[in-house]
């Protein structure tokens, strides 16, 4: 049975074409997820399909759910369809969280808005019921609870739970699990596929993720510049592919690098016996605070021109590691250098060794300031330097620099908002680059791209490792992309290094019981050499 239709749906925003003859259709029950770079159109199909469309938009076609054409209600009707016939999930939970009220005021809320007649204590029950069907218990997981005392893979359940609170029957999924690492990535996806299952309710799944589209979807949807250029059941699709956009996506997505080789040499980075504990807030007034060890007696190093990663759950340690070996945070006992000297000097940040080390982070447009244009942006390094270069010397580092990871000298006068998702992200690897520091640390920096960009960051990443014989700390959840773009790799759990060794061996012959739980938990493309040929 059809549950939502959308026929020949074409849209503009203030005459500039984004959507293209869309036509496409979610049964009851079926999964299908749509598809595509970023910029194809997938997420303002989504919204057109909420309605929730800006200002100055121009649509022709239908939007059919039950026999009812969305395109024809007006507002007060489509105020009643949202949330009771169709619910969303947002790609980043703390942004479609209110974080200054609980998770059971939260999806109370969402109850007591769509159902005048429920009672206040009627919609607690109910809200109560649903966090427990999206696996979080009362009794670990209080209605008192904000979203900031949640993990990332916790407030994606509390958004999930926010719109199926009301038993929507389709339940629009815009890149739910992106940020996620793969356990939790898993047990999102298997919710969602078990909702679908158990309800009868149909689920437009958004993603970037092929892997998680092939193993996951019933039909599969290919977006490219607002154009359908491909859909079809997922078996047939996948051995069956036929536009060449479809063959790019997927040969993308199984992308491997080549990472020049390494000749063994003194140690880098030194990692020994490093604890760092954070006190918890007083459960009784005259208690003693408890602490939490987030860094539990970690030890490794890392050799000048090598490619270490480090992978592991959220919550694990990896961000509190990252911060400690930067120098932000000291910690309680054992010691971090770099090519011998401490991280940490008197109590104090040791100035001279932060300017051996610069971070990549996983959002570069949040990592820049939007009013400076990107030749102020990429010198912010050259604060910590004694004598920065200045005048033609300055111009010819950041000419250098841009050069390096594929732009021009031209783009230099530009503004962050001017480029796109991946071109943002080569801006923070030349801001890493310009002052050469000994190493480098990448937070997540690819987890956010599309598969296209993501192999073209990954192939730039290999050529600079061949031009500037880069050392760096790769930190994922993507399985996927530490074993191609790194030589060694760090298993991280709970604050404890469980177990490292040779990227291939690791992934290969995973001794510790996380490790293999990791692995099998990380969705996998099928083998489509054939199909993509």
């Amino acid at each position: 049975m059809t549950l939502l239709e959308i026929k020949n749906l074409s849209l503009s925003i203030h005459n500039i074409d984004i959507l293209d003859n869309i036509t496409l259709s979610v049964g009851a029950g079926e999964i299908v997820a749509i598809t595509g770079e970023s910029g194809s159109g997938k997420s303002m199909t989504a919204l057109a399909v909420m309605q929730l469309l800006p200002k100055g938009v121009t649509t022709t076609g239908q939007i059919i759910l039950n026999d009812r054409v969305l395109t024809e209600l007006d507002e007060p009707d489509l105020c009643n369809i949202r949330g009771n016939d169709i619910g969303m999930v947002f790609q980043e939970p703390m942004s479609a969280l209110n974080p200054v009220h609980t998770i059971g005021q939260q999806v109370t809320e969402t109850i007591r808005i769509h159902d005048r007649s429920v009672s206040r204590q009627e919609a607690k029950n109910r809200a109560v019921e649903t966090l427990n069907r999206v696996g979080l218990p009362q009794d670990q997981f209080p209605l008192s609870r904000f979203p900031h005392e949640l993990s990332g893979g916790q407030r994606q359940r509390v958004v999930i739970a926010m719109a199926i609170a009301l038993r929507p029957r389709l339940l629009i999924a815009d890149e739910p699990t992106t940020a996620l690492d793969v356990t939790t990535q898993g047990q999102i996806l298997n919710l969602l596929k078990k909702l679908a299952q158990e309800g009868g309710m149909g689920l437009l799944m958004i993603t970037h993720d092929l892997a998680v589209v092939a193993d996951m979807a019933d039909r599969i949807v290919v977006m490219r510049a607002g154009k359908i250029v491909e859909q079809g059941d997922t078996n047939h699709l996948l051995q069956n592919m036929q536009h060449p956009y479809t063959k790019m996506l997927f040969a993308a997505s199984g992308h491997q690098v080549s990472l020049p080789p390494i000749t063994p040499k003194l140690p880098l980075l030194e990692v020994k016996g490093v604890v760092r504990e954070y006190r918890l807030p007083r459960t009784k007034i005259f208690s003693t605070p408890r602490t939490f060890r987030a860094v539990n007696d970690v030890s490794f190093s890392i050799r000048r021109g090598e490619r270490v990663g480090l992978v592991g759950e959220s919550g694990c340690g990896k961000s509190t590691l990252t911060r400690a070996i930067l120098g932000l945070d000291q910690v309680q006992s054992g010691v971090i250098s770099v090519d011998g000297a401490p991280v940490f000097s008197g109590g104090h940040p040791n100035l001279d060794v932060r300017r051996k080390m610069q971070v990549v982070f996983q959002d570069p447009f949040g990592s820049f300031n939007p009013r400076h244009r990107v030749d102020r942006l990429i010198t912010e390094p050259f604060h910590l330097l004694a004598d920065p270069p200045k005048g033609t010397a300055r111009t010819r580092a950041i000419d250098e620099a841009l050069l390096a990871v594929g732009l021009t000298p031209q783009d230099a006068n530009k503004y962050i908002h001017e480029f796109s998702g991946g071109q943002r992200q080569r801006i923070a690897i030349a801001r890493a680059l310009i002052i050469r520091p000994d190493l480098i640390l990448f937070d997540e920096a690819v987890s956010a791209l599309d598969v296209s960009v993501r192999a073209q960051i990954l192939d730039l990443l290999a050529e600079l490792c061949e031009a500037y014989n880069l050392t760096y700390l790769f930190i994922s959840h993507d399985l996927s992309v530490v074993r191609t773009i790194t030589d060694r790799v760090l298993v991280m759990k709970s604050g404890k290094i469980v177990e490292h060794g040779e990227t291939t061996s690791v992934f290969e012959n995973p001794r510790h019981p996380y490790t293999r739980a990791l692995i099998a938990a990380a969705p996998v493309l099928p083998d489509l050499s054939q199909a993509i040929a």
